[in-house]
């Protein structure tokens, strides 16, 4: 056999036999590729910590339960406005529904303190003290849709931007809650339904003083209830005294 062709077959020989890892660097593409890492370790913001709402806009609508019909700024069809006209409050707390104003897409507007916290590296939670509410962010899915209830059940992204060689990594987290038990979106009885879609956006700001806020920019999407999308933005501002934190009970009235 030449040289040459012994070459040729040594070199056909190593690519058959080498491991793919050893070939990849060779071809300057470094070691392969471990597996992804999980939601809470690629988050490109940090949410954790206790959050309180800034309530500078629509104090009369979420410091204080508005009157009976006060439905203004929420695009109600037909069918919500007779439901708002006729909130009782008693029938509520009759029927054990004292908490249908804090479901997800109400309470989120509420004068709440809220406390996110990783329950494991898959799945944010999200406590308030306004209502004692617990809802989970889920990054992997849940699997069997469970009962209906009145945080629902969220799915989470991360949407990330940046990150490239060189470039600065920022992002944002995106969820969807859908499953809910029917509530108020207001807590004076403006109605959505079991039907409803919560869509959210979380993103961070920090200010030079070192002041972190939260931003949710969300959109509630009902067929039965709503003839447009509902869409508001709510800020929250990082505590640092943790000492605040007041749990409180439903109360279909205050």
């Amino acid at each position: 056999m030449s040289a040459a062709r012994a070459f040729v077959v040594l070199a056909i020989a190593c690519l058959v036999l080498c491991p793919a890892g050893v070939r990849a660097q060779r071809r300057g593409g470094g070691p392969p590729a471990g597996p992804p890492a999980s939601p809470r370790a690629a988050a490109p913001i940090d949410l954790t910590g206790q959050w309180v709402a800034i309530i500078s806009e629509d104090w009369r609508w979420r410091m204080i339960t508005p009157p009976k019909g006060d439905i203004v700024s929420i695009p109600l069809n037909l069918q919500g406005q007779q439901t708002a006209e006729a909130w009782d409050p008693a029938k509520d707390e009759a029927a054990g529904e004292q908490c249908k104003a804090y479901g997800a897409p109400g309470l989120m507007r509420g004068p709440i303190r809220m406390r996110i916290s990783w329950a494991d590296d898959n799945t944010l939670k999200v406590e308030t003290d306004y209502g004692m509410q617990t809802r989970l962010l889920q990054f992997a899915s849940a699997g069997t849709s469970p009962a209906r209830s009145w945080q629902g059940t969220t799915s989470a992204q991360w949407l990330i931007k940046g990150g490239g060689r060189g470039s600065q990594r920022y992002g944002s987290l995106k969820t969807i809650t859908t499953n809910l038990r029917p509530g108020y979106l207001r807590k004076n009885g403006v109605p959505y339904s079991e039907r409803a879609v919560f869509t959210e956006f979380w993103d961070m700001h920090t200010l030079p003083n070192g002041d972190r806020y939260l931003v949710n920019t969300n959109v509630v999407e009902d067929p039965v209830y709503l003839q447009l999308p509902f869409e508001t933005a709510i800020h929250y501002r990082l505590e640092r005294d943790t000492s605040r934190w007041d749990p409180t009970p439903c109360d279909a009235r205050f």
